[in-house]
């Protein structure tokens, strides 16, 4: 089925398409064959050369991880409730080497792991403002310029930042990241609401992070939050702003995500002005951890080009 979509949007956006097979083995600390994105975020928290800081950024504390020493900018953009460690760390060990001109950054958006208290609170603009804190947090440590590596939620930031503030991001990378909502999207949400029903190794690793009683608490307030927007907003988060967006993009894809609908990769690549597709036919919505090696000389290629 992805090779019918990667050759339709590739008639309809004239995209060079790359669909790449990987098999190869996982990094030491991920958990083996990747079920589902919660249950690989149960991985180390160290990484040789990377050091922790925070800043104060707007209202928030901000925590985050700093890796190599260029003088070019790179922020790395976790998932829902997720953070630098639990989310990058295939990346923040990996990438410096492939990319030595650039520092790396890999942050706990407000909210999230150790940028709390306090928690997130889920607007229907609370996408909007962690775009606005990532900014911000970039230009504190002196970035004008920089590039931007998205993941689902983390994506979403991605796209919102580069769609406001088009003159900072100087390319973007996004996966398992959607513009809008879609009832079938409110639904998936809305089904896994409750984490009791979540298998031990799903919610394990969230536990750790947020504690086993109050992370029912702050997902349910996501699920929420994104049901707010589908409600209030009609679902868009940022449909009506793709236009606006000016930096390179390339979306990786999962062609078995389970997490979005398959409309999103031509939704996105039909409306932003400078795209390119890569496919993981077997990858999941997590491929930056099942196939982290490969998947960091595919950005690294794009940020060097």
């Amino acid at each position: 089925m992805m090779r019918l979509l990667a050759s339709t949007v590739a008639a309809q956006c004239g995209l060079a398409i790359r669909i790449t097979k990987t098999t190869s083995a996982l990094s030491s600390c991920v958990q083996s064959p990747v079920a589902s994105a919660v249950r690989s975020r149960s991985m180390c928290s160290s990484a040789p050369g990377a050091k922790e800081r925070r800043l104060q950024v707007g209202a928030s504390t901000v925590h985050f991880v700093e890796a190599g020493d260029g003088i070019r900018g790179v922020i790395l953009l976790p998932g829902a409730l997720g953070t630098a460690w639990t989310d990058f760390k295939p990346q923040i060990e990996g990438l410096p080497a492939l990319l030595p001109h650039h520092r790396v950054i890999a942050w706990d958006p407000p909210g999230y792991g150790k940028s709390r208290p306090p928690d997130k609170q889920f607007t229907v603009d609370f996408y909007e403002r962690d775009a606005a804190a990532a900014g911000e947090l970039m230009q504190k440590l002196g970035f004008q310029r920089y590039s931007v590596v998205g993941w689902s939620d983390g994506g979403i930031t991605g796209l919102v930042l580069a769609a406001k503030q088009p003159e900072r991001v100087e390319k973007l990378v996004v996966w398992g990241s959607n513009s809008y909502i879609s009832d079938t999207e409110a639904n998936i949400y809305e089904g896994i609401r409750d984490v009791s029903k979540w298998s031990a190794r799903m919610r394990e690793p969230m536990e750790q992070v947020y504690g086993v009683e109050h992370f029912p608490k702050l997902w349910s307030a996501w699920v929420d939050g994104l049901l707010r927007i589908h409600h209030e907003r009609k679902g868009d988060i940022c449909s009506g702003s793709l236009k606006h967006i000016k930096a390179p993009t390339l979306v990786v894809h999962g062609a078995k995500d389970p997490m979005i609908i398959p409309d999103h990769v031509p939704y996105l690549l039909n409306n932003i002005k400078n795209t390119d597709l890569h496919v993981f036919p077997d990858g999941k919505h997590n491929i930056h951890l099942r196939y982290a090696n490969e998947f960091n000389a595919i950005v690294a290629k794009f940020l060097l080009a």
